[in-house]
């Protein structure tokens, strides 16, 4: 690594704050919209406890992903492949396979349906078509997605506002207590589900990896000296580095500029990805239990928000209805564009550093953002509903994903880095906790799911 001084930090604290909205606004899909708030529908509130442990062991996660990243200007991929060349590429792999379903641009398309009318399949080509445009033509690919971002997050919470007043009732607010004094873990809906709600709420599998990205294009710390990733089309692509990253010396003014950018990080993910993520999943959760608790027959599936919005049509008016469907497409479509260009990201990081050196980044990049698009687009454009082989690849992946790269977090900041900027301890037991409930949450998703894959197989 090269020696160089650690930047200061920007003269306005609004220029730091964007990746922990990235994280959330992409994180912001099926958790919030679907499985929390039908879990209240079916159980009532008891079971919001397990947001809260769920996206505080990921706010450790994603802090020990930044860690790295602001020392070195490398992503945790690339450190991971300091141990072995090949861990980047495993990882890499595991996260396209696991998103090659285009379940959240399908997801978004069936929301519009609602309003519009017409076939989901030919919709969500079209999105995912202007997915993979939208990423090809901008000139900085972060700032474009952290655009989207920003305006999926308002949109969310300009709807919570208006669902606060107008949908969510007495009984809701009323039933909110539950989940700290009647906490529980309804089996009786399958331990799966439960299980997968807890581990990926607000975000999950490789997603969180891909913090190191985002906060490198945000030029947060050593991560300043690194080109972002550009459009070919219409960016300037700056000379990429000899070496993979950065390193500065542990001198009295560096160590000060580290401990303002590690305050401002932990403060940033705060006050943005942790609280976005939990607000949302709550007072989403609560319009559930307002509007459709104890209704027969719901569905864990995208046909669940067509019956609550139908009731929120009944309860305030059509207008709050078509409102509701209209914030949940858009929000799934900002998500399937945060997932193509995370899974595409984190690949081409990959493969640059450690394969394809004489090879443009952004060239990579997209590369594989087309190909995840046009195989998006093969897949429903073949009639696949929901292939149950890359939905089980998918549960698999996440889970046993996240195991690993716990562990491998855990090391690599406690061998890595120097002794002044490493993990205290708190957090390495934050991150053992990760360890062993990603272990548990694999070891169990692997032994059910596998039954359905064999038999699908069969």
């Amino acid at each position: 690594m090269t020696v160089r001084e650690l930047p200061d930090l920007p003269s306005s604290p609004w220029r730091i704050i964007g990746p922990g909205v990235v994280a959330a606004g992409v994180g912001l899909a099926s958790g919030e919209f679907i499985l929390f708030p039908y879990i209240a529908s079916q159980v009532g509130l008891v079971f919001l406890w397990a947001a809260a442990i769920g996206i505080i062991t990921q706010y450790f996660i994603n802090m020990e992903i930044e860690r790295y990243t602001l020392a070195t200007g490398e992503t945790a991929l690339t450190g991971f492949s300091r141990f072995w060349r090949h861990w980047g590429l495993v990882f890499a792999i595991m996260v396209y396979f696991a998103n090659l379903w285009p379940g959240w641009a399908s997801s978004s398309a069936t929301m519009l349906t609602y309003i519009f009318g017409g076939e989901p399949k030919f919709i969500a080509v079209v999105l995912l078509l202007l997915i993979g445009t939208t990423l090809t033509l901008a000139p900085v690919i972060y700032s474009a997605l952290e655009r989207v971002e920003f305006v999926k997050v308002g949109l969310v919470v300009l709807f919570i506002v208006v669902a606060v007043v107008f949908a969510i009732s007495a009984d809701a607010w009323r039933e909110l207590p539950t989940t700290v004094t009647s906490p529980d873990f309804p089996t009786e809906l399958g331990f799966a589900l439960m299980l997968s709600a807890l581990v990926f709420a607000g975000a999950g599998g490789g997603q969180n990896l891909c913090q190191s990205n985002w906060i490198r294009d945000k030029r947060y710390g050593m991560g300043a000296y690194v080109p972002r990733l550009v459009s070919p089309v219409t960016g300037h692509e700056e000379a990429a580095p000899d070496r993979a990253g950065y390193v500065f010396e542990p001198t009295p003014d560096n160590m000060a500029r580290w401990r303002r950018w590690w305050k401002v990080a932990n403060q940033e993910q705060l006050a943005t990805f942790v609280l976005i993520s939990f607000v949302t999943i709550v007072l989403m959760s609560m319009l559930a239990y307002s509007t459709v608790y104890g209704v027969p027959g719901l569905a864990n599936s995208v046909a669940f928000l067509e019956v609550e919005g139908e009731r929120l049509k009944e309860l305030v008016g059509p207008w709050f209805g078509v409102l509701f469907w209209l914030i949940g497409a858009v929000s799934l479509f900002a998500a399937a564009m945060g997932i193509v260009d995370y899974t595409s990201r984190l690949a081409a990081d990959v493969l640059k550093t450690s394969y394809l050196r004489r090879f443009s980044e952004s060239r990579i990049y997209f590369a594989l953002v087309w190909g995840l698009v046009v195989l998006g687009c093969a897949i429903l454009l073949a009639g696949f509903d929901q292939p149950l082989p890359l939905l089980v690849i998918s549960a698999c992946v996440g889970g046993l994903m996240m195991f690993m790269y716990s562990i491998l977090l855990l090391v690599l900041n406690r061998r890595v880095l120097p002794d002044e900027i490493r993990p205290r301890a708190y957090r390495v037991a934050a991150l053992a906790w990760a360890v062993a409930l990603f272990g548990v949450f694999s070891a169990l998703t692997v032994w059910q799911q596998g039954d359905r894959l064999l038999e699908w197989l069969r």
